[in-house]
């Protein structure tokens, strides 16, 4: 790792403001983040404008045309796009210590919380009153993660055939295909198809095993899987649902898929990265070293990638084939996305009263600006009061 930060590159930016070196105290790092950590609800695009409005806006840390090259380089590394951009900033204006402080104070608040969320799962999960509660949660889940694809879907999809592409990995998926062989062949796919080589030839045959035995638990294979989940996630916070399910559902075998949303469902209740349902899993599975051990794996491979790829991010861009990977990459993400919504819609929305609140809840995100923390609260209270009335 570098002695101290870079200085801010302008990525190939011509009309960006020239170079300029930054620094700041470690302490005003410390105490922005943590407060971030704190407030930061309603998902990585939120997290994002907060951080925006503070460092741009109210302290001036960074111009927006700065901020908007760093957000380009999370949005380019495997893993928590807000948590990465809270690793930048804290590296930029603090060097190596801001990096190991933002990330930190950004991520332990919602830990400590999803931990005593999970505590309390296990504990009381089975009562009436937090089954109640949970009827009305998952299909709300099931509406925030729809909403967040098809936000998405008008980006990712500015050429047509990516979302054939992105079509083709979710069926794959369904039919078995391994993950990360299906994110690496969409990006292969697109870079060939991008150099005129072709691009049939791309995706790579790997199936994943159906039907295999249940894995015993340990405290090692629970670090190594969520440390490649966090190496090799790319796009929304929420593909990390495909990564979850392969793992820990169908290969594994450790949770249910009723398990992974209530998982789901308190990443979304929590402030923070939506990557903390590692923590939760992480409980579920083996207790509070499991919650610790999740946690850390998860997200080390941010605190690595950001020193390691900042300087080499700019010579990436500019390369045709690197982009159309990328480009490739995050179709498939969304596609693996589309895939994993529609089955864990299958386990959340069971009757027309789920399916009730599912569409209504779709609607209020489309519709405004909405809060999903008070959607899930809401959803909550919708499912506790359908289960007093008898419904």
């Amino acid at each position: 790792m570098a002695a101290g930060p870079p200085d801010v590159e302008r990525c190939g930016r011509p009309e960006s403001a020239p170079p300029r070196s930054l620094s700041g105290s470690l302490g005003e790092v410390a105490a922005l983040f943590l407060r971030l950590g704190m407030t930061a609800f309603g998902g990585p695009a939120a997290h994002i404008a907060m951080m925006r409005r503070e460092v741009v806006e109210r302290r001036r840390w960074f111009s927006d045309a700065e901020f908007l090259d760093l957000l380009g380089v999370a949005n380019l590394l495997p893993g928590p796009s807000s948590t990465e951009m809270a690793i930048f900033l804290g590296y930029l204006r603090a060097g190596p210590l801001g990096l190991v402080v933002a990330g930190t104070l950004f991520i332990v608040p919602a830990m400590l919380m999803v931990l005593a969320l999970a505590w309390a799962y296990v504990r009381y999960g089975t009562l009436p009153q937090a089954q109640s509660a949970l009827y009305g949660v998952k299909p709300v889940i099931i509406a925030i993660v729809a909403q967040a694809l098809w936000g998405l879907a008008g980006t990712a999809f500015r050429e047509r055939w990516l979302a054939l592409l992105a079509a083709a990995v979710a069926a794959l998926y369904l039919f078995g295909w391994n993950v990360i062989a299906l994110l690496v062949g969409a990006g292969a796919a697109a870079a060939l198809a991008r150099t005129g080589r072709g691009a049939v030839a791309a995706v790579p045959p790997l199936v994943g095993a159906a039907a295999a035995p249940a894995v015993p638990f340990s405290l090692a294979a629970l670090f190594l899987t969520f440390l490649k989940i966090g190496a090799v996630t790319f796009g929304s916070g929420y593909v990390l649902l495909a990564f979850l399910r392969s793992d820990f559902v169908l290969r594994l075998r450790w949770l249910t898929d009723r398990q992974l949303i209530d998982a789901v469902a308190v990443g979304q209740f929590t402030p923070g990265p939506v990557f903390t349902t590692a923590t939760f899993i992480g409980y579920l599975t083996g207790g509070l070293r499991g919650a610790l051990a999740a946690t850390l794996a998860i997200f080390l491979p941010g605190f690595v990638l950001v020193p390691l790829a900042y300087p080499l991010i700019p010579r990436i861009r500019r390369s045709p084939a690197a982009a159309a990977f990328l480009g490739g990459a995050t179709a498939g993400a969304l596609g693996l996305m589309a895939a994993v919504t529609w089955q864990l819609a299958r386990a959340g929305i069971v009757n027309a009263v789920t399916a009730a609140i599912a569409v209504a809840a779709f609607g209020v995100l489309l519709r405004f600006r909405f809060n999903s923390a008070w959607l899930v609260a809401g959803g909550a209270l919708v499912g506790a009061a359908v289960k007093v009335l008898g419904g």
